[in-house]
């Protein structure tokens, strides 16, 4: 999100709005928790004291942070998120790490995707977001940061390398002030000039640190994105481009849903006992049926079967229907559904 905390603030108070203003305390002992671009102009920061501050720009605004307004609005972009896929790493209330390459709807395009979510959090809250695309987390972290604020940017996997080897070592997410002067010390200013060095000689220097900068100088980062947070549901749901009414044109969309289900799930290693259909109508309206069973699933055809028999027993639609969605929860872990139980014997 951009200048999250300050965009809110100006979102709800129209008096802050167009005004170079501060989140945090104008205290002695105060500092900056997040700063408008107005206020960015001047040279105000995060993390900066607020007599610094106040020196840099002298109209500076503070207002005391709100953090449950900030941690409404980040539910919202969550829910947001979650339209697209499961796989959701948070680093703050305000940023996450999403892998969708498996995307719950829409174009498998990071950056087509990237676009939707823009604007549906534009929608959901008028506030703007940046989004970086690519094939590494280290990669979409940098390229979030180089538009704000709405911004957009994409690195291929063609553009990659050179892209690393130009950027300035201060710019290389992980290396804080105190690591970029000593790298420069050492004639490093660039992820060209950190190429030259050998692995055992960044881990000399750095310590455990001096291989990931070998790995990332190269443009190698091979992290997956892992949700901190267990599954609730895993489902997939797919809107069509014309609405659809007859159960003959409806019935043969679910099995490409639970398709994806089923590949969720193995992927998150789960199996969930209530499977849910959702319908949502042309005129955006929508229904939900369930239906819980005694032992878990992951498998597509059952999945599927179940989603039809819910579908064709529900009221007959009387409206054309624009989506159809499919999603499990109450689950089991695999692993854990296979623990033998121990018996208490009296000795």
């Amino acid at each position: 999100m951009d200048a999250f905390y300050a965009s809110v603030e100006q979102r709800d108070n129209r008096a802050l709005q167009g005004i170079p203003l501060a989140v945090g305390s104008a205290g002695k002992r105060g500092v900056v928790m997040t700063a408008s671009y107005e206020a960015r102009k001047f040279g105000v920061g995060s993390a900066m004291p607020s007599g610094r501050a106040l020196r840099l720009c002298p109209n500076l605004t503070f207002t005391p942070p709100r953090f449950e307004a900030y941690r409404e609005v980040s539910g919202i972009i969550r829910e947001v998120f979650s339209r697209y896929t499961d796989l959701i790493e948070p680093l703050s209330l305000d940023e996450a790490y999403l892998d969708v390459t498996d995307p719950k709807q829409g174009p498998a395009s990071g950056t087509l995707i990237a676009k939707r979510i823009k604007r549906d959090i534009l929608e959901a809250t008028s506030l703007t977001a940046s989004a970086g695309v690519s094939s590494s987390k280290f990669l979409a972290k940098i390229a979030s940061d180089m538009q704000k604020p709405d911004g957009l940017t994409v690195i291929t996997p063609d553009q990659a390398e050179a892209f690393v080897a130009a950027l300035a070592i201060e710019k290389f997410f992980g290396v804080g002030p105190v690591t970029a002067r000593r790298m420069k010390d050492l004639g490093i200013h660039t992820g060209a000039d950190l190429r030259t060095h050998s692995e055992a000689k960044l881990i000399e220097w750095f310590g455990k640190a001096g291989g990931h900068y070998y790995r990332i100088c190269r443009a190698i980062d091979e992290r997956p994105v892992n949700p901190n947070r267990e599954h609730k549901s895993i489902g997939a749901e797919n809107t069509f481009g014309e609405d659809l009414l007859e159960p003959s044109d409806l019935l043969p969309e679910l099995a490409p849903i639970a398709a994806s289900v089923e590949k969720r799930l193995k992927r998150a290693g789960l199996k969930g006992k209530t499977v849910t259909l959702k319908i949502k109508y042309a005129d955006f309206t929508q229904i939900t049926r369930s239906r819980t069973l005694p032992l878990p699933i992951d498998a597509q055809d059952t999945v599927c079967e179940i989603a039809q028999d819910l579908l064709l027993n529900s009221e007959r639609p009387q409206k054309p229907i624009r989506l159809l969605g499919i999603t499990l929860s109450n689950f089991i872990d695999e692993e854990a559904d296979n623990v033998q139980l121990a018996l208490g014997f009296d000795l």
